[in-house]
């Protein structure tokens, strides 16, 4: 008898643990049936930071579902594991077997016998991040598979509770194809992208920039992208008749969202005083800042303003900065409103500075990536990119040479690139810029925010 229960016995623990091998255990969790525990993650030592922030997303998010903390290493450190979850482009051999052929803001997994790969260009890699957790580690004592070929996948988007709203101050189309003229490795604050980000956005379009003064100024163009209305050049946030205007600022805080507004010049600027003032003078430094004080005091508003550094450490200190207004932003119920300004695009092709400008147009390419870091980790969050207006009338000759054929801003419509779900709604069409804060405003479920007239004093 004690014979036949030690069989027994014996038999039990060898089917135990063929089960926990084979991920037949509902106590515990598994990925194509090898126990999540015995995996490591890993990412390349020469990541730029957007890797190794993805993977330790990953770790952090599954030590949150499953109590699990897995080892995190970069791929020239030694690993004990014999199961990796590979993020990024790295040494390991699966990396160049995950070489897929993306577009937009595709990303790419694969599975083999003992690695799991995620990849994303750039910044898109969180993407990727967000998109395994939320795929295959929705919680604890789970049994995932991931497919054993290419999968091409998309990023994960929710209702929009938080909107992004990108400004790029004198940036037309050619301002954002300067990356066809020079190579972005000449800045050692970019990514050594070879394009501008917007163009990875699944929608994009075009808006035009007049005012009622005719070829607008960034304060009357500035109110129309804030506030939904045009008006006579010099004004900030004011209509023709110098009536106080609201701004999305304003409304996103009276719906109970926090805000903030933020630029890359001194907060009295136009673009980040439209924003948050109301002053027939744009020169009026003293009433700008009055009103924002009065902006701040009222609601949950960051007025975060005045970054002018061209430096592999400026940049950092921007992409800090937005960070840190993002998770202050983050700690509301409502969701928020942020307004970033870029505005040394215009004030270089002022001067026809076409390499400065471009420098610029790359340090706002750096904004984005990190705003929409934040976007792709949080998918109820809408983000949209355009322009106050174009400036120096950039153009290409029959051989694709750049020139300026002005100092002065001009009347050319400018891009619009979104991300989010509604972006489809500026796909493929030309707005009147007063058109875009009306569609934003829509989201938040107000339909008279702004100019009601259907513009029939622009005809």
């Amino acid at each position: 008898m004690k014979r036949i229960i030690c069989i027994l016995i014996v038999f039990i623990m060898i089917f135990s643990a063929g089960c926990g091998e084979k991920g037949n255990d509902p106590e515990k969790s598994y990925i194509n049936d090898i126990e999540l525990s015995n995996f490591a993650i890993v990412y390349s030592a020469k990541d730029d930071g957007y890797a190794k922030r993805a993977a330790e997303y990953i770790r952090s998010e599954i030590l949150s579902r499953t109590g699990l903390d897995l080892l995190l290493v970069d791929d020239k450190a030694e690993s004990t594991a014999e199961y990796e979850i590979i993020v990024g482009e790295t040494t390991r051999d699966i990396s160049s077997r995950l070489d897929a052929d993306t577009e937009g803001l595709e990303f790419a997994i694969l599975a083999e016998d003992k690695q799991i790969a995620i990849e994303g260009d750039y910044f898109i890699i969180a993407a990727a991040a967000y998109y395994f957790i939320e795929t295959y580690v929705p919680e604890d004592n789970f049994h995932a598979s991931v497919l054993k070929e290419v999968s091409i996948c998309q990023p994960i988007t929710e209702d929009a509770e938080n909107f992004i709203f990108l400004i790029g101050d004198g940036m037309g189309v050619n301002q954002t194809l300067l990356y066809e003229a020079y190579d972005s490795r000449s800045c050692k604050y970019s990514d050594n992208e070879n394009q501008f980000y917007g163009y990875l956005f699944p929608s994009k379009g075009m808006a035009r920039t007049n005012s009622l003064s005719g070829t607008t100024d960034s304060a009357a163009a500035a109110t129309a992208l804030a506030c939904g209305y045009k008006t006579v050049n010099g004004y900030v946030g004011l209509d023709r008749h110098q009536n106080k205007l609201t701004s999305l600022t304003e409304l996103a805080a009276s719906l109970g969202k926090n805000t903030a507004v933020m630029s890359t010049e001194a907060s009295t600027g136009a673009t980040p005083g439209a924003f948050s003032a109301h002053v027939n003078d744009r020169n009026n430094s003293a009433k700008i800042l009055s009103d924002q004080a009065l902006l701040t005091e009222n609601s949950k508003t960051v007025i975060l303003c005045d970054y002018d550094e061209y430096s592999s450490s400026g940049v950092e200190r921007i992409e800090d900065n937005i960070r840190t207004t993002l998770d202050k932003l983050d700690d509301g119920e409502k969701g928020f409103f942020v307004m970033y300004e870029e505005a040394y695009i215009d004030k270089h092709c002022h001067s026809n500075d076409m390499v400065s400008a471009y420098r610029a147009v790359v340090r706002f390419n750096q904004a984005i990536a990190t705003f929409m870091e934040y976007a792709f980790y949080n998918p109820n969050t809408f983000v949209i990119i355009t322009a106050d207006h174009e400036t120096g009338g950039l153009a290409k000759d029959e051989e694709g040479n750049f020139y300026y054929r002005a100092t002065v801003h001009s009347n050319l419509d400018v891009p619009v690139f979104a991300y989010g779900q509604g972006s489809e709604l500026f796909n493929g069409i030309t707005v009147e810029n007063i058109q875009i804060p009306h569609i934003i405003a829509s989201f938040w479920g107000v339909t008279d925010f702004g100019d009601q007239s259907e513009y029939q004093y622009l005809k």
